[in-house]
């Protein structure tokens, strides 16, 4: 189990590199709430307990993964979207209409 938690952390900390890289501020306080989450539950032993906590962390990183775009400000009313390459995917269509269900 220690194994794995420690991968986790490793993972979420290289995820947070990739997703906010450029935005000091962002790694910082992602850096911080990381090593404070990780730090204020090391003590656990309840092997349930560490379960949900790992699947909370897993989570968080492919939210993190997936869902997080950077963002630009380029003048007073304006963001210049930064999307990873990881993240343009082939777009699927959208259909206003909805299907007919046979």
């Amino acid at each position: 189990m220690g194994r794995a938690v420690l991968q986790l952390f490793k993972t979420l900390h290289r995820t947070r590199q990739q997703v906010f890289k450029n935005d000091a501020r962002a790694l910082e306080a992602a850096r911080i709430k990381i090593n404070e989450e990780f730090k204020n539950n090391k003590s656990e032993t309840s092997s349930k307990k560490i379960e949900e906590l790992m699947k909370i962390g897993s989570d968080v990183e492919l939210l993190l993964r997936t869902s997080v775009i950077q963002g630009i400000h380029t003048d007073h009313n304006t963001l210049k979207l930064v999307p990873r390459k990881d993240l343009l995917v082939e777009n699927v269509p959208y259909c206003d209409a909805p299907t007919q269900k046979q």
